[in-house]
């Protein structure tokens, strides 16, 4: 057992361990009463309710990871990724064709055997608890166009990403990086009008009440709006969102049939300016930043180890190949990743804060923003009393009552009287 095949197996495990502890600590904290600042939007039954569909969801998610490290690990001590090898070396299509059947083809299991656990899950669990509006039949067109996009837009990146690093030498990764750069604004720039509506229905608002008041509001705040948008979210979910996506003339601001249907006016535009917020405190732009800085670390890290015969020897592979690289050191990284992510968890919730602030601020209206949240969460069944550590580890949003909170504090602060 060499030095990366210890490095990878420990932080596998490590990870496992730190989510099942975080899961066992998370359902110790459901046993908490309900917080009095819900007893508006909560009753008894809701909340029993609301702590079962927790439980359900951790014990499912733990089910899923161990499954999945199990399937990993097999795979792995039982030379499958030198097989599959083996298996797309032998028609001698060239290193990038051979690549892509490679990773494909892993791709292609693991999407097979994550079949189940998602008809489980949406099936079952999400219908157990009232969620789930899925037919069978959107539910396999969903997979498929999932499928075909990751073969339209992720095979020729893919397959750039193994010429860039077969080709091109010690300066491969600042190639890469630029390629995936460019890939990623253009994905951001085409997936509100070409990818989004692929699963869901965009309708523009109509005129009324609510279509007044945003308009009102956007002028005042001199936010450059492009469109607003109804999602046909209950087609799939009783689950109700909204999301700001895009950039220059393709910005959306999308509301969830839901959200519409179960939140008044004043409390709809506060979940508006929430998402107003996020433009005007330049979050989305900053979250570009520091991820295509972090690619460009990546990619360097992965030009010094892609061609690393003891990363390939840790996974019994016969020969060297810059596309086995590319997969192992996904494996090699995660240590990094996981501590990024974390990282990142953190100034996702820091700016979560500041929108619900921004909101609170230019609507005028903070009880309104904070009636919205408790709706949301009362409809969505969300956890009121997450474990600090499971938030520490997965939360990018801030626990509900930590907002609710925040937004009192805001309007106290400025010289209003609090409750």
């Amino acid at each position: 057992m060499n030095i990366y095949t210890v490095i990878i197996l420990a932080a596998l495990l490590f990870n496992y361990l730190l989510n099942l502890i975080s899961d066992l600590l998370q359902v110790r904290a459901l046993h908490k009463p309900l917080p009095n600042e819900f007893r508006d939007v909560y009753d008894d039954e809701k909340y029993r309710k609301a702590r079962d569909y927790a439980r359900v969801r951790i014990r499912f998610g733990l089910l899923s990871a161990t499954f999945s490290l199990t399937i990993l690990l097999i795979f792995w001590f039982a030379g499958g990724f030198n097989w599959v090898d083996q298996f797309v070396r032998e028609p001698g299509y060239g290193t990038v064709l051979t690549g892509l059947l490679f990773i494909g083809l892993i791709f292609l299991a693991q999407n097979f055997l994550s079949i189940p656990f998602s008809i489980y899950s949406t099936f079952v669990i999400e219908e157990r608890f009232g969620f789930n509006k899925t037919t069978p039949g959107t539910f396999v067109v969903d997979r498929i166009k999932g499928l075909l996009l990751s073969v339209v837009l992720g095979g020729p990146l893919l397959a750039g990403m193994i010429a860039i690093f077969e080709f091109l030498g010690a300066e491969a990764w600042i190639y890469a990086w630029a390629v995936v750069i460019l890939f990623t604004l253009f994905i951001q720039f085409i997936a509100p009008t070409w990818i989004m509506p692929l699963f869901n229905k965009f309708t523009p608002l109509e005129d009324g009440e609510l279509n007044q008041a945003i308009l009102n509001y956007t002028d005042r705040v001199a936010f450059p709006l492009q469109g607003i948008y109804k999602i046909d979210g209950s087609r799939r979910s009783g689950k109700s969102n909204a999301f700001f996506t895009g950039f220059g003339k393709n910005k959306r601001i999308a509301l969830f049939d839901t959200l519409i249907d179960n939140h008044t006016v004043p409390e709809l535009v506060a979940v508006l300016a929430h998402e107003v917020g996020h433009f005007k405190k330049k979050h989305i732009p900053k979250n570009m930043i520091i991820s295509f800085l972090h690619t460009g670390v990546m990619l360097f890290l992965l030009s010094l180890f892609i061609r690393v015969p003891g990363l390939h020897e840790a996974f019994m592979m016969e020969e060297i190949s810059v596309y086995a690289g590319l997969l192992f050191f996904g494996l090699l990284y995660s240590p990094i990743e996981m501590v990024l992510s974390v990282i990142m968890q953190h100034f996702s919730r820091k700016y979560e804060f500041e929108a619900d602030h921004f909101a609170a601020e230019t609507t005028g209206d903070p009880e309104s923003m904070v009636s919205a949240l408790k709706k949301l969460s009362a409809d969505n069944l969300s956890t009121l009393t997450p474990h600090p550590f499971h938030v520490f580890l997965h939360y990018s949003h801030p626990p509900v009552l930590q907002r609710v909170k925040a937004i009192r504090g805001y309007r106290t602060s400025a010289g209003e009287p609090g409750t």
